[in-house]
């Protein structure tokens, strides 16, 4: 039986695979989120639409049957994808939707003497978005992203079902081998740690950028 180091060291490699996944979905999902959440007020009635259908399918469907068809799907019409991109592909369509209504609700709450303020100063909708409304909605939603970034480590362990070594394949290979709890606690202590770490986060950026 491996010691308790080494148990935890090969848990740990696993932790990585993890952290990778949330890298990857943070880095995509943010941006298309944004983009999405700015189409969704638009004036433009078609596009409006079809980004309503897909925030309407990707939020009311199963992230494990959104993942089981970008790794298993995909392939019969002729994209085939490495076990980790198919998740990142998953992981970033399907929290891009989530992220999507969490700012286009952000941008809403925006008081609308803030709009009419930029077109006195003679700023365009693309000035006026970047430079007003977008920063002030990115401090106002800050308590929902932490919740969905908390969800996501959670959810990373879903791409143990494909095949992917994460943190919790890591620790359910070693109770398999070994016929002890021991890794499923020293997984649950990971996962605490790195949650706890994004609370933190958060909550320094929330007090950063508060308004007193």
């Amino acid at each position: 039986m491996a010691s308790l180091m080494d148990v935890t060291m090969f848990i740990l490699k696993g932790s990585l695979i993890t952290a990778e996944l949330f890298f990857i979905t943070a880095v995509f999902s943010v941006p298309l989120g944004c983009m999405v959440a700015i189409g969704k007020i638009s004036k433009i009635k078609p596009l409006r639409a079809l980004l309503g259908l897909y925030t309407w399918a990707f939020r009311g469907t199963p992230l494990l049957l959104q993942l089981f068809f970008a790794y298993f799907g995909l392939p019969v019409i002729g994209i085939r994808l490495s076990p980790l991109s198919a998740a990142g592909l998953a992981f970033t369509i399907n929290y891009a939707a989530y992220l999507a209504e969490i700012f286009r609700g952000g941008i809403e709450s925006i008081d609308k003497g803030q709009y009419e303020a930029a077109k006195v100063l003679g700023m365009n909708y693309y000035q006026t978005m970047t430079k007003i409304i977008i920063p002030q909605t990115a401090r106002n939603v800050l308590p929902p992203v932490c919740n969905e970034s908390i969800n996501l480590i959670k959810d990373s362990a879903l791409v143990a079902t494909i095949g992917v070594g994460d943190l919790l394949r890591a620790a359910k290979e070693v109770v398999t081998r070994d016929f002890t709890i021991t890794p499923f606690i020293i997984a649950a202590v990971i996962y605490l740690i790195i949650t706890s770490v994004l609370v933190i986060a958060f909550r320094h950026l929330e007090k950063k950028y508060s308004i007193d």
